[in-house]
């Protein structure tokens, strides 16, 4: 029975309460690691807060706890110009260096008295959050550090990153950076999933951290079970009046934000060697993977006095751990042929123990490393994890070679098709040159039917093999002819009655999908999703694609001279033209919705802000529609802005808009402006 009480007086009050309950519960247990309720509890309270929402519709807010998932799917995400640049940090991997990093600090100091404050370096996904009036408006990745993608609505699924921010003892403009990572629970039990499911399992956390955040659905990013946790500030407006970066991030941890709980104070260099040691050992037992520390001056002025380079900040230093190696014989070397014919040599070994986990298989990378490496069958090789992830061998010991080793030389012929091989011109790649071999079928296949593409339920790697090992497709258009055969396919191993239905549900699905996605899904050489989004929405269609010729693709901001070649090569092709007839004649999608608004927009070349809660449209859903209508988002108000949006609590730029003299339009005018 529901718990839902449907009158309309106490709706309110019950709803805010358990709003403020469920964040009290998400502080605890992300926050302070001390959860004071079960699971099935706070589920409960989830349900009954979702119930009492859709019984009262009128009183959902954007920062709801039941508001974290996006009903829509993307079609690309927007580039962000981050206010401050998302610097990197310079490394180390002795002790030595890092008091040669602790001189450089005392001298830069003048003598003054400064500590360090050291955290655990989370091997994830580099982010910034941003708070305005304790509300999160804005997730984006770090990118080239200077511009990076807009992922607030997969950001905004994962429940350590408060949506609302706890008190009120927060700057109006609160910018936070951290990692996003996927704990090794929840990346197993994803992991287990994916091969009852017939799907290849992800290779490793960070990776598919990166993965699962350019996900253009949210439902799917919500189930993935990611974490967010905080090691830097950007932007805060006004400045606190905090002075140390202990204090500041014990004020986030009041405001609900995720922290280190394993950070420590170190009053001088030779503490911060000792917690290196010590920590060497302690950050194996943790549920996330780390690659070392990071030591920071904890005095935010003295940090300002420090400064900079162009690269780098001079007042902290990421102490890494040299990678874990051991010794192994190897055994033999297969070769995998990738979806461009690509052929990768790739180790198989003595099982031997690697950071913690048993390695069989390790990466040689390409021929060139081969003959580098000089390897042999039965040679003893040295084995590290690069990042402590990947194993890869990095050398032979020639002295212990058995005297009847065979050198390991290139396969003269395609390993599965037995078709010719070709070295790229001034490349290290060898690739198999027929494009009907069965392996690089496979791959096309796959990554056709992959999610950030045309995003086929059930097209994993375990079903694609079958239907190519049994001759049901050899090309894309054979996948939307698959509905011909529906009574083989239910004779598959794995597949019933309901799995055949929902694939071919999602392969007519598919063919609605915008030309940018189907673009990206062709496998062209150098175009990659965000190259294929600027193609789309500038030639609008297929057709008004096919006929431009080099300079004109060229034209495009973004598209370089390598990508023009590459994509003028294909369609001209046979192979490119036939693939293109044929995925017509199925009636694919193959236009941009929104891409012949630009012209003529009354937004054509205008720079627009967006600032405060919308309540027609996510961040990334009006900075898409601005950039469909030939606009520019940016993030900052400047004498260069046209036009600054608003929602609720617009904060700072709304003021900065109207003492520049700045068009400022609601969300009403803003609609009517793109209308004509």
């Amino acid at each position: 029975m529901s718990n839902v009480n449907p009158d309309e007086a106490m709706a309110p009050p019950r709803i805010e309460a358990l709003r403020r309950e469920i964040r009290r519960h998400d502080v605890l247990y992300f926050v302070h690691s001390e959860p004071e309720i079960s699971d099935e509890r706070y589920d409960a309270l989830v349900r009954e807060l979702r119930e009492l929402e859709a019984a009262h519709p009128h009183l959902i807010t954007p920062d709801s706890p039941t508001q974290r998932v996006g009903e829509r799917p993307l079609e690309g995400f927007a580039h962000v110009r981050h206010a401050l640049p998302m610097l990197s940090i310079d490394n180390t991997y002795s002790a030595g260096e890092l008091r040669e990093f602790d001189t450089r600090v005392r001298k830069g100091l003048g003598d003054e008295p400064y500590e360090y404050v050291v955290d655990p370096k989370i091997d994830g996904v580099a982010v910034s959050l941003r708070y305005e009036d304790g509300r999160f408006v804005l997730g984006a990745t770090r990118g080239d550090g200077t511009t990076g993608d807009d992922v607030t609505q997969n950001l905004r699924t994962i429940r350590s990153i408060p949506l609302k921010l706890e008190g009120d003892d927060w700057p109006s403009v609160l910018e936070v950076r951290g990692e996003v990572y996927w704990p090794r629970t929840a990346f197993d039990q994803t992991n287990r999933q994916r091969e009852a499911d017939g799907e290849e399992p992800f290779k490793n956390p960070r990776n598919a951290t990166a993965g699962t955040l350019k996900q253009l659905d949210a439902r799917v990013v919500g189930r993935r079970g990611l974490a967010f946790q905080c090691h830097g500030v950007g932007v805060l407006d006004p400045p606190t009046n905090v002075t140390t970066h202990s204090g500041l991030f014990a004020r986030l941890r009041g405001c609900g934000i995720p922290t280190s709980p394993h950070a420590r104070r170190c009053g001088d260099i030779e503490e911060v060697v000792v917690y290196v040691e010590e920590w060497d050992a302690e950050r194996r037992s943790l549920d996330y993977d780390t690659d070392g520390l990071v030591v920071k001056v904890d005095r935010l002025d003295q940090r300002e006095r420090l400064g900079a380079t162009s690269k780098a900040p001079r007042w902290c230093m990421a102490y890494k751990y040299a990678a874990e190696q051991a010794q192994s014989r190897l055994l033999s070397v297969d070769f995998q042929v990738g979806k461009l014919g690509t052929i990768t040599p790739v180790a198989n070994l003595e099982p031997v123990q690697l950071a913690g986990t048993t390695v069989k298989r390790a990466s040689l990378h390409n021929f060139d490393q081969v003959r580098r490496l000089n390897l042999h069958a039965g040679d003893t090789v040295t084995v590290e994890k690069a990042g402590e992830i990947i194993p890869q061998v990095v050398a032979a010991d020639a002295d212990q070679r058995p005297a009847s080793a065979a050198a390991i030389e290139p396969p003269s012929k395609c390993p599965v098709c037995g078709g010719e091989t070709m070295q790229d011109e001034g490349g290290v790649y060898l690739r198999c040159i027929n494009p009907a071999c069965p392996a690089q079928v496979v791959e096309r296949i796959r990554f056709f039917c992959a999610r950030s593409q045309m995003d086929i339920e059930g097209g994993g790697i375990k079903l694609v093999e079958a239907l190519v090992k049994q001759g049901f497709v050899h090309s894309y258009v054979d996948l939307y002819r698959l509905h011909e055969r529906r009574a083989e396919l239910v004779q598959l191993e794995r597949m019933g009655e309901k799995s055949v239905d929902n694939l071919l549900a999602g392969i007519e699905a598919s063919k609605q999908r915008p030309l940018a996605r189907v673009l990206a899904a062709l496998n062209i050489r150098h175009i990659g999703t965000n190259t294929a989004e600027l193609l789309a929405m500038h030639f609008g269609t297929m057709e008004a694609l096919m006929a431009a010729d080099e300079e004109a693709l060229q034209a495009v901001e973004g598209i370089g001279p390598e990508m023009a070649a590459s994509l003028r090569e294909w369609f001209n092709s046979s192979t490119g033209r036939r693939t293109v007839d044929e995925l017509k004649t199925v009636g694919m999608n193959m236009t941009q919705p929104g891409a012949d608004k630009r012209s003529g927009s009354a937004l054509a070349s205008k720079t627009l802000v967006v600032t405060g809660t919308l309540r027609n449209y996510s961040r990334t859903e009006i900075e898409s529609l601005i950039k469909q209508h030939g606009g520019k988002p940016t993030k900052s108000v400047s004498k260069k802005t046209d036009f600054v949006v608003i929602g609720e609590s617009p904060g700072s730029k709304l003021e900065k808009a109207r003492s520049l003299g700045v068009t400022v339009l609601n969300e009403e005018e803003f609609e009517r402006l793109i209308q004509g």
